[in-house]
């Protein structure tokens, strides 16, 4: 069984994924996570990030391991643990580059697809999940929240990573992080038309995830 979560940078996605996996004893897949280790890799190898055919071979000579069998999930790029590298400034504003670019999502999409038919019951996050990767998944939500507590949340997340940033630029990034993922030529993100929307606005983290499960078992007729 796969579920989807799709949404905003901010929305509680990767929290709400997390949560509902632990929940439900499925794989969480981060598939941000991906993109974000070929971006580093991009970085260190010096790949021109303008070179959508250099991405490309770059995706298609990596290997991106998850591993959220351990606490918090790990990320091992070529065998190398990153998962404290990739949530880098630097890699976070460059990690459009790679998403944005088709081939590279072809493949990262075949790698997906690969991992979830290797597991019972896969939670899937992103922003492509419900609408390109896992079309035809069991349960989709779309997440969403007023940009002014997505910066926030944002704002704090950077701070946990001793990464600080005042809260009009953080709001900024967010509102141009939302402009570019629904407009890139590439899978734009976008709600799949039969997903389950999902305001969390006002939503703490345990009211997020207590939501979204209700809805999987309802869904489900209580089989999960």
């Amino acid at each position: 069984m796969v579920i989807t979560i799709d949404g905003t940078v901010g929305s509680g996605k990767s929290t709400a994924a997390a949560g509902l996996a632990r929940r439900l004893g499925a794989r969480h897949l981060d598939t941000g996570a991906m993109y974000r280790a070929l971006t580093l890799k991009a970085l260190e190898t010096g790949v021109d990030l303008e070179d959508a055919a250099a991405l490309e071979a770059l995706a298609g000579l990596t290997t991106v391991e998850l591993d959220d069998g351990s606490e918090g999930g790990l990320v091992r790029l070529d065998g190398r643990d990153v998962t404290g590298a990739i949530r880098e400034n630097r890699v976070s504003t460059h990690s459009h580059y790679l998403a944005r670019t088709a081939g590279v999502r072809r493949i990262l999409v075949a790698a997906q697809r690969d991992i979830a038919r290797q597991a019972d019951a896969v939670v899937a996050e992103g922003r492509d999940q419900g609408t390109v990767v896992f079309p035809d998944a069991a349960v989709k939500f779309f997440l969403d929240a007023d940009p002014e507590v997505r910066a926030r949340r944002r704002q704090l997340e950077l701070e946990a990573r001793g990464q600080i940033k005042s809260y009009r630029e953080v709001l900024s990034e967010v509102c141009e992080r939302d402009r570019r993922d629904s407009t890139r030529e590439a899978d734009p993100l976008r709600a799949a038309t039969d997903a389950v929307r999902v305001d969390t606005t006002d939503l703490d983290v345990e009211a997020m995830i207590e939501t979204l499960l209700c809805e999987v078992r309802r869904r489900t007729k209580g089989d999960v």
